[in-house]
């Protein structure tokens, strides 16, 4: 190994230990250095797909991004995705191990450290530095035996760390202080600073705890950074779910209004991020206990379980409402599982997703899906055989399942090229006149062409006339960059990472 790294460390899940090393990553990356992002182990059900096919977590994805590289399996070479609260789909280097209970999954822990330090070694000779982020809390000390992802991580990179704590949330002085008191004196020497996240008001107000935390620590605080209300990195953590279905904003005449159904194992929320920043747009992610009331769209996005998910919506009353809408003239649309769900049927005769057991879908589209292996990760580059779509959308798929049609029906995607290839593929599902329509892709939203032509002919259709819509002038990376940079002490991060930092601030 040659490059050297920083750790940036929480103290709890949704600190902002992704986005500020995305922000970090960028800042490096203008600065010259040639820079990877890495995180060890990453649970999460918002998942990208790398050039080669591999899946990994959505944070490293970005965080590639914000490096202006494209992202690896090495990057994060385990992702667990939790199929139950005891269990599940173990991705090693980009590929399907299996679905595991978590005690199974310790009693691998030394064959996934030595994955874990092969991916990060084939990164270190190929970089100069490397961005590392933790996982949850980093004096989880029930954990400590079993630890791939924060100090253990750190020790074996030689990593400087960087301590994040969120204010916003209460209680940041117990935090900071709680956190080092608990981690090894070994790790503690390791701590080269603290970092205030999503402080609100006037910071000088923070001073006198400022000097408190530095009297008390005697590690310096790098940064207060203000709570960035212009933030356009999707977040990916389920805390941060919370908090977006807490800020949406309201349904009300003047907007498209899309209801995302907040399934039990909801995957990839991030496909709605774009649309959560259109001016024109009110999206809410809707629970068990709210109703379809004012909703123009009903979205059933993602799963990592589809039957399980099915069985729940029927419990909850909600497929009657589904039905419901669709009947009134309501659009609905299904991304990948969601897809699933819309159809006729799904069949899981060999157990992949679980026992072995069939399902009844909403019946909205002509469709069985049944689930099969192996694993479908794949980048792809489609064209919208809706909306008047014209241009090409890159998109990516991850599923199980095989979907096939009982009758003939409109296919709502052309794909084009698969992993490079080109070929002429159909995806997906339309019907009802356009009203009902699924598809398998991933990121469909996030591409400007096909996101205005969508949404402009639901404006139209809704009698509204068009707003100019919010799009992204500058890099997101680039602006939450520029907020990192004026309040963190970066020359005294620099320092840490490198000798010779005047460069850097001349």
């Amino acid at each position: 190994m040659r490059a050297r790294a920083i750790a940036i460390l929480g103290t709890a899940s949704d600190v902002g230990k992704s986005v500020i090393a995305a922000g970090l990553c960028r800042i490096f990356r203008r600065s010259g250095l040639r820079i990877a992002p890495f995180k060890a182990q990453n649970m999460s059900l918002n998942s990208y797909v790398t050039p080669d096919g591999g899946e990994i977590g959505w944070a490293q994805a970005a965080q590639a991004h914000a490096c202006r590289i494209e992202p690896t399996v090495d990057m994060n070479p385990i992702l667990l995705k939790p199929t139950s609260k005891l269990g599940s789909q173990v991705v090693i280097q980009g590929k399907v191990y299996g679905n595991m209970r978590i005690g199974d999954y310790y009693a691998l822990k030394k064959q996934i450290w030595e994955k874990i330090k092969e991916s990060y070694r084939r990164l270190a000779r190929d970089f100069d530095f490397i961005v590392i982020e933790g996982a949850g809390g980093a004096a989880e000390i029930n954990l400590r035996d079993r630890d791939l992802v924060n100090f253990r991580m750190a020790q074996f990179a030689g990593a400087d760390v960087l301590l994040v704590a969120d204010i916003e949330r209460g209680g940041v002085f117990g935090s900071l202080m709680g956190t080092l008191a608990l981690i090894r004196p070994s790790e503690r020497k390791r701590v080269k600073g603290l970092i205030i996240n999503k402080f609100r008001g006037d910071k000088q107000i923070f001073d006198g705890g400022i000097d408190f935390l530095e009297r008390r620590t005697g590690i310096p605080v790098l940064g207060v950074i203000p709570y960035y209300e212009a933030m356009a990195i999707p977040e990916e953590d389920s805390v941060a779910l919370e908090r977006k279905s807490k800020e949406a904003k309201p349904f009300t005449s003047e907007t498209i209004n899309i209801a995302v159904l907040r399934l039990p194992h909801l995957a990839n929320y991030t496909d709605f991020a774009a649309l959560e920043r259109e001016q024109t747009v009110a999206l809410r992610y809707l629970n068990a206990k709210e109703d379809l009331s004012g909703a123009d769209v009903v979205i059933l996005p993602g799963t990592k379980s589809t039957l399980n998910d099915l069985a729940w919506l029927r419990s909850k009353g909600w497929a009657d409402a589904i039905s419901s809408h669709a009947r009134r003239g309501g659009r609905v649309i299904g991304i990948c599982g969601g897809y699933q769900m819309l159809g006729e049927e799904v069949r899981d005769l060999h157990g992949i997703d679980g026992n072995k057991r069939r399902g009844k879908g909403l019946g909205l589209l002509p469709l069985v899906t049944g689930m099969v292996e192996p694993k479908i990760t794949q980048r792809v580059i489609a064209r919208s055989l809706m909306n008047r779509c014209a241009g090409s959308v890159p998109a990516y798929e991850i599923h199980m399942g095989r979907t096939a049609a009982r009758e003939t029906i409109l296919p709502a995607f052309k794909i084009i090229q698969r992993a490079g290839v080109n070929v002429s593929d159909s995806d997906g599902a339309v019907a009802q006149a356009g009203r009902v329509w699924g598809t398998y892709l991933h990121g469909i939203f996030a591409d400007p062409g096909f996101r205005a032509s969508w949404l402009d002919n639901l404006l139209s259709l809704k009698g509204l006339r068009r707003k100019n819509l919010r799009r992204q002038s500058k890099d997101p990376y680039d602006t939450w960059a520029a907020h990192l940079r004026r309040h963190l002490d970066m020359k005294r991060i620099f320092t840490l990472i490198e000798p010779d930092t005047l460069r850097h601030f001349s």
